[in-house]
C-alpha cells in the first residue's frame, strides 16, 4: 500500500481511459457528500447547537457546489500533488472565486436569491458580502488536501483493485443516482410542477435552512 502511494504521488497514474471516468464519477459523489455533511455539522454548531439543518436541495445528502469544486481542484491541483502547501493553496483559490461569484451571480440575477449567507452565521472574519469569508476558503484548502491526498488515491486504489467492468457498474451507478436526484429538483420538477425535496422535508417537519 506504502509503494503504491509513493508511485501516485511520484509518477503519473497509469489508468485506463474508462476506468479513469469512473474515478470522475466516485470523486464527484464523495464531494458532494462530504460537503453535505460539512454543513450539516457546521449549521448545527451555527444555530447554537440547538437544531440540525437539511442543507442542499435535493432528496439525497449531496450538495452539487462542492462536486464542482473538486473538479476545479482536480483541474488545477493535481499535477502539483508533490507539493502539499502548493495543493492547498490552489484549492483555496480556485473554490474560493467560484464561491464569490456564484454568490455574486445568484444573488444579482435570481431576485437576491443566496445559497449560503455569511452575514448570518459564526466564524466570519474576512466576509465579502455574505458570499466569502476566511473560514470558507481555508476550508476549500484544508478540503483539496484531503481530496488529492485521500479521496483520489482511493478511487485510484478502487479502480486497480476491480475490474473494469464491476467500477464502472459501481461509479456510474452511484453518479446516476445523484445526477437524477439533482436534475430533478434543479429542473424537471420546475417544469412540470411537482414537489421538489425542500417542499416534502419542509411538509414534513424536517429543518431546512435558506436565505
Amino acid at each position: 500500500m506504502k509503494e503504491m502511494y509513493q508511485k501516485y504521488i511520484n509518477e503519473e497514474p497509469k489508468i485506463e481511459k474508462a476506468k479513469m471516468i469512473g474515478v470522475f464519477c466516485l470523486m464527484i459523489v464523495i464531494a458532494g457528500i462530504f460537503g453535505f455533511v460539512y454543513e450539516y455539522i457546521f449549521y448545527y454548531f451555527n444555530s447554537g447547537m440547538t437544531t440540525f439543518y437539511w442543507r442542499g436541495g435535493n432528496f439525497l445528502p449531496w450538495i452539487n457546489i462542492y462536486a464542482y469544486g473538486a473538479i476545479l481542484i482536480y483541474l488545477v491541483a493535481f499535477k502539483y500533488r508533490k507539493k502539499p502547501f502548493k495543493v492547498f493553496l490552489l484549492s483555496l483559490i480556485v473554490c474560493g472565486l467560484l464561491e464569490l461569484i456564484s454568490g455574486y451571480v445568484f444573488y444579482t440575477f435570481f431576485d437576491g436569491w443566496r445559497g449560503w449567507n455569511y452575514n448570518d452565521e459564526i466564524l466570519n472574519f474576512g466576509n465579502i458580502g455574505g458570499y466569502i469569508c476566511l473560514r470558507s476558503v481555508v476550508f476549500f484548502g484544508i478540503s483539496g488536501l484531503l481530496l488529492i491526498y485521500g479521496v483520489i488515491p482511493l478511487c485510484f486504489f478502487l479502480a486497480n483493485k476491480l475490474s473494469k467492468k464491476a467500477f464502472l457498474i459501481l461509479s456510474i451507478s452511484l453518479i446516476s443516482i445523484i445526477l437524477i436526484d439533482d436534475l430533478y429538483n434543479l429542473i424537471f420538477a420546475r417544469i412540470i410542477h411537482t414537489p421538489r425535496a425542500i417542499d416534502i422535508y419542509k411538509n414534513i417537519g424536517i429543518h431546512y435552512m435558506e436565505y
